[in-house]
């Protein structure tokens, strides 16, 4: 991943997503490549095979929105990755001025707001997945949930996360999404490309999804764990940005009120947890 054409590189991998039948072709027939041709993309699209070839290119980089979406509609992207397309053709700096982004600094009003949660498991993390604080309730789940972990890193190469997960699938689809939708254009981000060329090397999952160029931000969703000491939980979570802050993300999590999981959650708080007083702290280096 080098970023030198990002936009070029989100439309072949969404082309190659799209079987011609999608899109009221004829499927069938020998094909070099595997989904649409660039002349299906470009006619589909209403514009000439010339342009959309530059547009892969990365020999146009200032192409109108109603071109981009007209784009989209014929690569069937959801209004989270045409945002995101919109997004890659937007002039930017180049890498060599663009100011470097410092590590965000957790307000520690917001530590204090953590620790007040004994009954909700609680963390923040960066853009990167780099998690920065959590309660203790949050540690008891997993002790990934700590600062200094990379919690991408950590689904998708420690066993005892898949272990714990029973959604491991649609999690790491998910976090794969939500990676590169916090990207954006930024694809030449040092420290973005330092840990999807190691997750890449090391996971072939983690290739295969990031290959896809899917996008989705951050949401909250429904966690089903089994954890080792308690057993099956289905936890909702929370994904809230915190104003002012650089791409943090707060993530709380809840139970239904007078369910087992609920039940299960207080248990496990009383196991021997940490008291949350002081449980939230700010990384001080990254992984």
């Amino acid at each position: 991943m080098d970023g030198s054409n990002a936009l070029g590189e989100f439309l072949r991998a969404r082309r190659a997503l799209v079987r011609p039948e999608d899109v009221g072709l004829p499927g069938g027939g020998l094909r070099r490549v595997p989904g649409l041709r660039r002349e299906e993309v470009a006619m589909l699209s209403g514009i000439s095979s010339d342009y959309y070839l530059r547009l892969e290119q990365g020999r146009d980089r200032n192409p109108s929105v109603q071109v981009l979406e007209a784009v989209a509609r014929v690569l069937r992207l959801d209004d989270d990755a045409t945002a995101h397309l919109v997004g890659l053709a937007r002039e930017r700096p180049a890498s060599g001025t663009r100011p470097g982004r410092r590590t965000p600094q957790v307000p520690a009003g917001l530590r204090r707001l953590i620790d007040g949660w004994p009954r909700n498991p609680a963390y923040l993390q960066n853009r990167y997945t780099d998690c920065l604080a959590a309660n203790a309730l949050a540690t008891a789940l997993t002790p990934n949930y700590r600062p200094g972990v990379n919690l991408l890193r950590a689904v998708f190469l420690d066993p005892a996360e898949r272990a714990l997960r029973r959604d491991w699938e649609d999690l790491t689809a998910e976090g794969v999404a939500a990676l590169r939708s916090g990207a954006g254009a930024d694809a030449d981000d040092p420290r973005l490309r330092d840990l999807v060329g190691e997750l890449s090397l090391r996971s072939e999952r983690f290739r295969v999804l990031w290959a896809r160029h899917e996008v989705r931000p951050r949401r909250g969703r429904v966690s089903r764990l089994t954890h080792p000491q308690v057993g099956d939980l289905a936890l909702h979570s929370e994904k809230l940005s915190v104003e002012g802050a650089d791409g943090l993300t707060l993530v709380v999590f809840h139970t239904e009120p007078g369910s087992r999981s609920a039940e299960l959650l207080d248990i496990l708080g009383s196991l021997g947890a940490p008291s949350a007083g002081g449980a939230a702290q700010e990384r001080v280096d990254g992984p």
